[in-house]
């Protein structure tokens, strides 16, 4: 069954697929950016694939130049019982990803949250704000170059 997704992901366009890799059976795809939207639709709707289920969206922070970020997609196919997860790639510069809230409409959450902990963008999002820290807040907690302990008087503390 990888293979098969595979090939349909290959399919897309010539070298949709940057790296793959298996471990205990499950299928990680590392696609161009670009392509998610059309990915994600595509792996919904085939029936042979049948990846109705969003589990899960979020992001890594490799902290490196290129490439800083990866957002990350866990899918499930309840009527084959398997799983793949999908990622790309996003610069640190300008952190941008279409947004997969028009395949499952249960992103939208993910995604806010995505944005509001590592500051990514999604593109096309009906409603992306931040979901934890105020809107005024500029910094992005999740991401590797945040300060362990916060930021001294970032955010008014409640007085005891």
């Amino acid at each position: 069954m990888n293979e098969r997704i595979l090939e349909k992901l290959n399919a897309l366009e010539p070298h949709a697929v940057l790296a793959s890799q298996e471990f205990r059976g499950d299928l990680t795809v590392t696609l161009r950016a670009d392509l998610i939207v059309r990915a994600c639709t595509l792996l919904r709707d085939d029936p042979e694939l049948a990846f109705a289920m969003l589990i899960d969206l979020t992001a890594v922070d490799r902290y490196r130049s290129e490439a800083r970020f990866e957002v990350v997609y866990h899918l499930y196919s309840l009527a084959h019982r398997r799983y793949v997860r999908l990622k790309v790639l996003a610069d640190e510069d300008h952190p941008a990803v279409s947004s997969v809230t028009g395949v499952w409409p249960s992103a939208n959450w993910h995604e806010r949250e995505t944005y509001d902990m590592f500051g990514i963008r999604f593109t096309g999002h009906p409603d992306l704000r931040r979901l934890y820290m105020p809107e005024e807040f500029e910094y992005y907690p999740l991401r590797k170059d945040f300060p362990l302990m916060g930021i001294p008087d970032s955010i008014p503390l409640p007085r005891r």
